[in-house]
């Protein structure tokens, strides 16, 4: 008996279209149903971010927190801080974590252990100064796959000498030419941490 249509043997076709429909389900049904849940966790006027240890940072109003912690909703870590805000095509992502030297001695290990070799055009480095006088170090980058800034903190405070206190990494990405359009929100976040009395 033959099994065969167009040079295909027909016994294959089930499984194929099996195999077709789970790849379709995976690659359009999985966006499409992320896309239609939306997000409950909006940032309000008020809302402020706990960095641990007494510090923290105040978010843009309208930005999603997908990860991290509001004060009086729980206890961060300084040296295992992850935070995560997002809108439309830009994220802000803090990471906390030990480090003992200088604020751009920190940005330059976390630029290194990235690799320097993507290609893109880095900004000259600079300082920023918090509303609270907290001191750090920023660097903007433009590459094919969008634009950024990175900025880092050591989390001082209270005596306490920078050079052993916990480190700070603040990272903006935004799509293709688009960071000028969250450059506000940018600046009113980095001028609004404040590194804690607490420690």
């Amino acid at each position: 008996m033959e099994h065969r249509l167009l040079g295909l043997d027909r016994r294959t076709f089930t499984p194929a279209l099996v195999v077709l429909g789970v790849a379709l389900v995976l690659i359009y049904g999985l966006q499409a149903l992320n896309a239609a849940i939306p997000w409950h966790n909006e940032i309000k006027a008020g809302d402020v971010l706990d960095l641990g240890d007494g510090a923290t940072a105040v978010p843009p109003v309208g930005w999603q927190l997908e990860s991290g912690t509001l004060t009086g909703a729980g206890q961060a870590s300084p040296a295992g801080l992850q935070i995560v805000l997002a809108t439309g095509g830009a994220s802000l992502e803090l990471r906390g974590t030990t480090f003992t030297g200088s604020a751009s001695a920190f940005l330059d290990q976390v630029r290194r252990s990235e690799g320097d070799d993507v290609p893109g055009i880095d900004g000259a480095r600079g300082t920023v100064t918090t509303a609270s006088g907290l001191v750090g170090v920023v660097q903007t980058s433009t590459a094919p796959g969008g634009d950024g800034l990175d900025a880092a903190f050591k989390m001082a405070s209270g005596g306490q000498a920078p050079d052993a206190a916990p480190a700070l990494l603040v990272r903006v990405r935004t799509s293709p030419g688009q960071f000028e359009r969250y450059r506000d929100d940018v600046s009113a976040f980095l001028l609004g941490i404040t590194a804690g009395a607490g420690r």
